[in-house]
């Protein structure tokens, strides 16, 4: 009875100390809010290398006079100009290693509440903020710690939706699993907390609208400035640097002249510092992806084989080099495919390139093809985004929303299998580097569509929006 009594004595005096410390630290926090009305939380509960739009986010917040604190995984490197810039503070999460014990959804329940515990100590540890930015999907737990943070601290949650997670998750375990009925309800329920919404297609909108009872802004995603063509000494060097490293990018023959620099593609003159094209060069075609289940690259590696095919029936089409960047869980299975691919005119490369590089390559590209299937039918591909920036065309594997972003014989093609998408490749690379040719016409029309950069168009759609403080 002692022994109780003593127990339940240090519950009734730990419990209401801890209320007590809890509504302190609120209030210190509100009483600290006016001073960071120009403050503004980014949140990734995910890897922030690999986030472009959530980083563009904070450095366009950081251009516009708002000091920015961006958390997320820290496991591939940001954008130079994040990690230079004084108003933006990168604070690392810290990602749970996947349990190798016991069953799956207990596994899945032991990581979401220690991401939940851990993602409000880091927030409730920084300096209060206006605004609270969260990018969804991942959004469980994060949807509802950043809205109880949000509560806590006088802060108001801005959730950016680019696709649903319950659909993401419904590719792998199939679109009636509890678990995905589940996120969907909570996805649903908690979405609704956020004081402003925003979406990256019209589609998203309405759906928003019309099956989950919130009003978003579309806020379209547009190419940074560092996407543009690149200059052809600039390509030189990329393709170099990349040699030492693939064989892809190494040139087929060694110069006879000793001033004379060769990758696969360019040919530079030491003695007049001259850069040209090589003759007889192969055409570069470049996709990129996270390598999930959302993209199936066998309608890529079949439409390959038939253009192989076509050029050993003699048909007058350049030898390929592929180069499909990326990382995520599905890229050993599909490296395990291409290295069973005999190709004789065609070579594939899978590397993971450094951020400053990726802009350079998809410059320096003749064309450029995007597999992305929208697990929800409402999101766009921010790649062929990137990828019309650099003025590359882009033939695109079609779903329901694509049409708001790729002009079907305008800024590219659009295609359902590997059958015609190996098609296109005959149609557009028949009389590669052919400037009458289809490719030069569609990168013209890209040329001439002048298209407003994220900088602008963040300007226009999301300042005004949160311009009240």
């Amino acid at each position: 009875m002692a022994a109780s009594s003593v127990a339940l004595l240090a519950v009734s005096v730990t419990l209401p100390l801890l209320l007590l410390l809890l509504l302190l630290l609120v209030a210190w926090k509100r009483w600290r809010w006016g001073r960071a009305s120009r403050h503004v939380m980014v949140v990734v509960l995910g890897d922030l290398g690999r986030s472009p739009r959530m980083q563009y986010h904070a450095l366009s917040l950081a251009k516009n006079g708002f000091s920015v604190t961006l958390l997320g995984f820290c496991n591939s490197r940001p954008r130079e100009e994040l990690l230079q810039s004084d108003r933006i503070q990168i604070v690392s999460l810290t990602e749970l290693p996947r349990l190798t014990v016991g069953p799956h959804i207990l596994q899945y329940g032991v990581k979401v509440v220690f991401q939940a515990v851990h993602l409000l100590w880091k927030l409730m540890c920084r300096d209060p903020a206006a605004y609270i930015f969260l990018q969804n999907p991942p959004g469980l737990p994060a949807i509802a710690v950043c809205w109880f943070a949000a509560c806590l601290c006088g802060s108001k949650l801005v959730i950016d939706w680019h696709n649903y997670g319950y659909s993401i998750m419904g590719l792998v375990h199939g679109p009636g699993h509890r678990l995905v009925l589940l996120a969907k309800w909570y996805e649903k329920l908690c979405g609704r907390l956020s004081h402003l919404n925003l979406c990256v297609t019209n589609a998203m909108r309405e759906d928003l609208a019309e099956n989950w009872g919130i009003k978003a802004v579309t806020v379209y995603d547009k190419p940074a400035s560092f996407f543009k063509e690149t200059p052809l000494d600039l390509q030189h060097q990329l393709f170099m640097k990349l040699s030492r490293i693939y064989s892809a990018f190494r040139a087929r023959s060694e110069p006879s002249d000793s001033d004379m620099e060769r990758s696969a593609f360019t040919e530079r003159d030491a003695q007049r510092a001259v850069v040209t094209h090589l003759h007889g060069r192969p055409a570069l075609l470049v996709s990129s992806t996270s390598w999930t289940e959302d993209e199936d690259f066998s309608i890529l590696l079949a439409a390959l084989e038939k253009f192989e095919q076509l050029i050993n029936d003699g048909e007058s089409l350049p030898s390929l080099v592929c180069v499909i960047t990326g990382k995520g869980p599905l890229k050993e299975y599909y490296s395990h495919l291409i290295c069973q691919k005999r190709f004789q005119h065609i070579q594939v490369c899978t590397p993971w390139l450094e951020a400053q590089d990726y802009p350079l390559l998809l410059g320096s590209a003749d064309l450029g093809v995007c597999l992305h299937r929208s697990s929800s039918g409402l999101d766009l591909p921010m790649k062929v985004v990137d990828m019309f920036g650099c003025c590359l065309p882009v033939c695109a594997v079609n779903f329901p929303c694509l049409h708001e972003l790729v002009k079907h014989e305008e800024n590219g093609l659009v295609f359902e299998d590997a059958q015609g998408l190996a098609a296109q490749l005959q149609l557009l690379l028949s009389k590669f580097p052919d400037p009458a040719g289809k490719l030069n016409q569609f990168r013209e029309n890209l040329r001439e569509s002048e298209q407003l950069r994220w900088d602008e168009s963040w300007k226009q759609t999301v300042l005004p929006l949160i311009s009240d403080t």
